[in-house]
């Protein structure tokens, strides 16, 4: 297997997550919260996307998909770089988006992925991609990064659906 068909793959199994996780909920259910602080499944799945769209866009060297309708689509009251982190709970309240709109961000989110990381060769895994850090951030840390985070949002978005089904 090669390390771009690697990459297809974990970047698929989010997919797969997202979708399962979103088929047939309601706008009441992905923003019902556990409990005043807590996430709901509709801003998780934002923010994960939101987090892959902006690392994965920056890394390639291409424009997010969020501003290319997305974002005025949303009608959400945040800045348009903003991913999410260090959201407080009144600002996760905000994210009141319907299953159909979230699936068809992340799936466009997810062919701009996937075209990239498609064409990949080992090699490429050493560039530094940010230099912010110590040491710096190369793709293969920088994708290997997104692809951890948005895994374990997407479990913990299941979680919630488990929890919105035993209702």
């Amino acid at each position: 297997m090669s390390v771009a068909e690697l990459l297809v793959d974990g970047f698929g199994r989010v997919r797969e997550v997202v979708h399962e996780v979103l088929d047939g909920l309601s706008v009441e259910d992905l923003t019902f919260r556990a409990d005043e602080q807590a996430n709901s499944i509709g801003w998780i799945v934002w923010h994960l996307t939101r987090v892959q769209d902006d690392h994965v866009a920056a890394a390639a060297g291409l424009e997010q998909v969020w501003p290319e309708g997305w974002l005025q689509r949303a009608g959400l009251p945040f800045a348009p770089t903003q991913t999410g982190y260090g959201q407080n709970p009144g600002l996760v309240a905000e994210v009141r988006l319907p299953a159909e709109f979230l699936a068809g961000y992340h799936d466009a989110t997810y062919a701009q992925t996937i075209s990239f990381v498609s064409g990949l060769r080992d090699a490429d895994l050493s560039r530094i991609v940010d230099r912010a850090w110590d040491p710096p951030v190369t793709l293969g840390v920088r994708l290997v990064s997104v692809l951890s985070d948005d895994l374990q949002h997407a479990g913990q978005a299941a979680f919630i659906r488990g929890l919105i089904e035993r209702r």
